[in-house]
């Protein structure tokens, strides 16, 4: 089992992130998700992978997979600037909140969401609203894109060291996403 990048309590669940390093199985999961959502945080905004920011690849994702998005925090003008127009726009508190609701009728009003991936967040807060949703919210899953280990996740990517296996694994989901 991985380790996550911040300390956390781990001991008190017997539920640890199943961890996904392969973009067909991640594709997989997201493709059976009747309604997925995409949660954006500032730090895509930041990181660079390679000479693309995280917030590029998580804008293909979402188009390869015609997933709505949730800006949180200052990241709905970038957004619209690479030619996707989310479909919120939450404080990342806000929007968990509503995903632990089951009687949510989601972004787009069709009901709540059944997977929700997240990316772009710091690591300790992730890990908290992750928690949450873990112990609050048993009709959701979720997924982290980012390159730490997030142990209350449904799906986490490993602790990525290199920024060409995470630049390989995101654009191998992306082009897993566009095939039918």
């Amino acid at each position: 089992m991985a380790l996550p990048y911040h300390k956390v309590n781990v001991l008190t669940g017997f539920k640890a992130a199943a961890e996904m390093k392969d973009p067909k199985a991640l594709a997989k999961v997201i493709k059976k998700a009747q309604r997925p959502l995409l949660v954006v945080g500032p730090k895509a905004l930041s990181i660079k992978i390679g000479e693309k920011l995280f917030v590029e690849y998580l804008v293909e994702i979402a188009k390869a997979g015609n997933i709505p998005v949730c800006a949180t925090a200052h990241t709905k003008g970038k957004l619209e600037e690479l030619g996707l127009v989310p479909d919120s726009t939450y404080d990342i508190m806000e929007i968990i909140n509503h995903l632990k609701d089951p009687e949510w009728k989601g972004v787009k009003g069709e009901g709540n969401h059944d997977l929700v991936l997240f990316g772009g967040f710091r690591t300790d807060l992730g890990n908290q609203g992750l928690s949450t949703l873990k112990h609050f919210a048993p009709h959701l899953r979720t997924m982290t894109l980012c390159r730490f280990y997030y142990p209350n996740a449904t799906f986490s990517l490993p602790n990525i060291r290199k920024d060409e296996d995470w630049k390989a694994l995101l654009e191998g989901l992306v082009e897993e996403l566009k095939t039918s």
